[in-house]
């Protein structure tokens, strides 16, 4: 596809070339596609956010994991050493790739295992995603701002914390979340204003940009269970019995996923992936936050 060009404006308002630069992006791009014989987009119009940062949340995510986690900072500098930017000259920006209405209504049907299409969502979801990440990267490089993408980058890998078990050195959820485009719900899922089914991603870049308001201080906001004490969906969708009241089981969701539904994947759809998403479909934070809230947001603290 053709890059985003820039303009006069560019200077003045980085968010808002960032923005349409992701958006054409996903309305262009052939990775944009579930690979079936027609074309079918992966994904809906996405949501952007921003984030500073030296944000507290960064620092706060980083002590209550631990180790494993890394600042935007600590994954810059590792990304481009010898830097002398600090954690106020970076931004992080992100997103949320929306499942597809019809991806959504498929998964829904299900009891046990993944469809077809959550699938193929699941598995060229993450290509199209990486592309988009490449992307973006790169047409920051040519206005000579540096970026890097967290997932992609040598420094990030999976490792024990002695809190949570398995964790990352970076979370796109949790940069979702202090970039103010969602809460987590019982299962530890996003909930986005368009909904839990969704993917999201990140770069962080060398570049100063207004951090997006938060409109939610409470990171279960937009849960109903922890809301209002109802709902509790997501618990008879879950097929491995990993959701309670408790929370979400993190070692038994993945056994179940890549114990069980990786292979049903396989042999049923021929693709290496694993996926199951029954707990993000047929439940009321699918496609929106079913939580009504009031004002309209605030300053990240």
């Amino acid at each position: 596809m053709t890059p985003h060009h820039q303009d006069k404006n560019d200077k003045n308002d980085p968010a808002s070339w960032i923005e349409t630069a992701i958006r054409e992006f996903c309305e262009t791009s052939p990775e944009n596609d579930m690979h079936y014989p027609e074309h079918e987009p992966l994904t809906d119009e996405p949501l952007v956010g921003f984030s500073a940062g030296d944000d507290p949340l960064y620092g706060k995510l980083k002590q209550d994991i631990g180790a494993p986690f890394m600042t935007p900072s600590e994954l810059f500098r590792a990304a481009f050493p010898g830097t002398d930017a600090d954690a106020g000259d970076l931004t992080v920006i992100s997103w949320i790739l929306p499942q597809t209405t019809l991806i959504k209504a498929e998964n829904s049907k299900e009891t046990q295992f993944p469809s077809e299409r959550w699938a193929r969502a699941k598995h060229y979801g993450g290509i199209f995603n990486i592309a988009l990440m490449n992307h973006l990267t790169g047409i920051l490089a040519e206005r000579g701002i540096p970026a890097m993408a967290p997932i992609l980058s040598p420094a990030w890998k999976i490792a024990a914390s002695e809190k949570y078990g398995i964790a990352s050195s970076w979370s796109e959820r949790h940069a979702a979340y202090v970039s103010g485009l969602g809460t987590f719900g019982l299962c530890d899922g996003l909930i986005t204003r368009k909904g839990k089914a969704m993917r999201c991603g990140s770069i962080i870049a060398r570049i100063k940009i207004p951090p997006t308001l938060r409109p939610y201080t409470d990171h279960h906001a937009w849960c109903l269970y922890y809301a209002k004490g109802s709902c509790k969906l997501c618990i008879k969708r879950c097929p491995a019995g990993a959701i309670t009241e408790q929370g979400h089981d993190k070692n038994r969701c993945r056994e179940y996923c890549f114990g069980v539904a990786q292979d049903y994947v396989h042999k049923q759809y021929h693709i290496d992936n694993y996926g199951c998403g029954l707990c993000q479909a047929g439940v009321p934070c699918e496609s929106k936050n079913p939580v009504k809230t009031k004002g309209s947001g605030r300053k990240p603290a």
